[in-house]
């Protein structure tokens, strides 16, 4: 064999090797750019957090009133053979919505239910087409953990058409319980905030200047967790006052990006209330950069994450007021009970626990 054959051979093998491995590669990419809407029941949650199936403690039913399948105008069906189609609002990069969306999952695979599920990626325009197209693809019930409270019209009118029921979890939709929606699961925000405002007292003293990162704006969330906490402190600690607020949307980035504004402009402040424990960690960061010392401002936060437990744990928080995103089995039941004709809560308000410096390392495992 000559050696121009043997280079040829090499050649051609080594170009059969390139396009194998380009093959992979591209079959590789495409798995792992699955995009986050989900449409097959299939996918089991999978979930590294300690807890994430323990769901929540109901603490009471609201308002008191309920709802069932003949008020609605619905009709009784066996769950176990119902699809059942989920609408997350937001990306699964916030803690809270992924082990949100892995309760959900988990029970429905654990009852062995066809589950639907649709990310709106934080757009409220696609939330509703998302929520459009489970009703179109044959969703026998809606669950719904809605980016803004206003604006449901358009799904409510399709739902409505078929007698769809619909749960909302974590946010209310401004519209008719047992009329429009069958129930709300979800924390008492208001008493959230007030908690929240007895932290910041304790931490501060009570005495101070204060600032909030607000939450995203269109949600009772936002709305309820800020009147709690300002009615409470106001009542409580006269010697605290509120001089900044500003939105930070429930993100890290831009917790960070408000409260660097913050400390330039109110550079003695004494605490912060941050409305999630995202942008929370965004204000830790912020002081880091600003070469504070931990403790220094007082930072209390809602939520619960492992991260913001940990916070305590090391200083940088003073507390955390926990909003369980465990949804599922407490969501599963409530339809459940519904399709079988019984009566149901409108709205339905889960137990929320806290963190402290006494009880934060003890309970790191139970953040999720």
């Amino acid at each position: 064999m000559t050696q121009t054959v043997l280079h040829r051979r090499r050649r051609t093998s080594t170009r059969a090797l390139f396009a194998a491995g380009l093959v992979a590669s591209l079959a590789l990419a495409t798995g792992c750019a699955k995009s986050e809407d989900d449409n097959s029941s299939s996918d089991k949650a999978s979930s590294s957090s300690k807890g994430d199936n323990a769901g929540q403690e109901v603490a009471s039913s609201g308002t008191g009133k309920t709802c069932d399948v003949s008020t609605f105008g619905g009709k009784k069906l066996d769950l176990k053979g119902a699809t059942v189609g989920f609408s997350q609002s937001e990306k699964e990069a916030n803690p809270f919505r992924i082990a949100e969306t892995a309760s959900i999952k988990a029970e429905a695979s654990k009852r062995g239910i066809k589950l639907l599920t649709a990310n709106a990626q934080s757009q409220f325009s696609k939330q509703i087409s998302d929520v459009q197209d489970l009703i179109a693809k044959g969703a026998d019930l809606l669950v719904i953990a809605p980016l803004n409270s206003d604006g449901w019209e358009p799904v409510l009118r399709a739902a409505g058409a078929k007698h769809i029921p619909i749960v909302t979890v974590d946010r209310k939709i401004n519209a008719t319980a047992c009329k429009d929606y069958v129930s709300f699961i979800g924390s008492d925000f208001i008493e959230q905030g007030k908690r929240a405002a007895d932290q910041m007292i304790e931490a501060t003293g009570g005495k101070g200047t204060i600032a909030i990162l607000l939450g995203a704006a269109g949600n009772n969330v936002t709305t309820e967790r800020t009147k709690g906490f300002e009615d409470q402190i106001k009542a409580k600690a006269p010697g605290l006052k509120i001089v900044f607020k500003q939105t930070g949307e429930f993100a890290r980035e831009k917790g960070q990006a408000v409260t660097e504004q913050l400390i330039q402009s109110k550079p003695d402040i004494t605490g912060i209330y941050a409305e999630n424990d995202e942008m929370g960690l965004g204000a830790v960061n912020a002081l880091k950069g600003a070469g504070k010392k931990a403790g220094a401002v007082k930072i209390v936060t809602v939520d619960g994450t492992r991260n913001a437990v940990q916070g305590i744990v090391d200083g940088w928080i003073s507390g955390v007021i926990e909003s369980n995103p465990r949804f599922g089995p407490l969501a599963f039941q409530t339809l459940d009970s519904f399709t079988k004709g019984d009566k149901v809560g409108q709205d339905i308000v889960i137990k929320d626990s806290a963190y402290t410096k006494d009880n934060a390392k003890t309970d790191l495992n139970k953040a999720f």
